[in-house]
């Protein structure tokens, strides 16, 4: 069965959260027909579904580009998040089901030993999908996949404006935000949500944006050393 534009949607959503796809990537419409083995009219509707979501841009006589949000298009992703996240929290019906805290804990696992790996791209994954795990787990599933494209719009203005937040840093907010909610101190969990967030924002750095000039870099020079050997 051919994949569908909803499916190709979803995996440049997916690739964004994992970091691999970068703010201002050209998307070929024929380089991804002949990734996803689909027409390029199937192509064309997926990026106009990710134009609509506010992924992609199309640049007159030059395709399409995965965007380059604003500072301003990045607070109010960041705002947006700790509207709805710290919502799900300050409704969740404590004690935590065992399944619930089971899963959580299993996704926080996953994220440890991603670090722990080589895995860049599983690593940062991992980290995003956290907060829609959360969101399912705790019986919002309607919020899923408004929450998964703020977390995506977030990652690319991490990625943009070069967040320097640690990856061990976010585990470790997680761990303690399901340790909160397993205590039954969903106030606790709430505070430790919206300090996370708030210091995964305030990594960013406004001033130097991710400049991304492939022919540049691929031109630069070698540095001496290597020139030498």
């Amino acid at each position: 069965m051919p994949i569908s534009p909803l499916q190709i949607a979803r995996q440049v959503v997916e690739s964004i959260l994992a970091q691999k796809l970068a703010p201002g990537e050209r998307l070929g419409e024929q380089d991804l027909a002949d990734l996803f083995k689909v027409s390029r009219t199937l192509v064309r509707e997926a990026l106009m579904q990710l134009q609509a979501r506010g992924f992609v841009e199309v640049r007159p006589r030059r395709g399409w580009y995965v965007v380059e949000p604003s500072v301003d298009d990045a607070r109010d992703a960041f705002s947006a998040r700790r509207i709805i996240e710290s919502g799900i929290l300050a409704d969740a019906g404590l004690p935590l089901q065992q399944a619930v805290v089971k899963r959580l804990r299993a996704h926080i696992d996953e994220e440890r030993q991603a670090i722990e790996g080589a895995d860049a791209a599983t690593r940062a994954f991992l980290l995003a999908d956290f907060h829609v795990c959360l969101a399912e787990a705790m019986g919002h599933r309607s919020l899923c996949g408004i929450l998964r494209d703020l977390t995506a719009r977030t990652t690319l203005a991490a990625s943009l404006y070069q967040s320097q937040h640690d990856a061990s840093e976010s585990c470790a907010d997680h761990a303690a935000i399901v340790e909160a909610l397993e205590s039954g101190d969903k106030a606790l969990a709430r505070e430790r949500m919206l300090a996370h967030i708030g210091q995964v924002e305030d990594a960013l750095n406004p001033a130097q944006p991710l400049v991304r000039d492939r022919l540049r870099e691929s031109l630069a020079p070698l540095p001496a050393a290597a020139r030498e050997s």
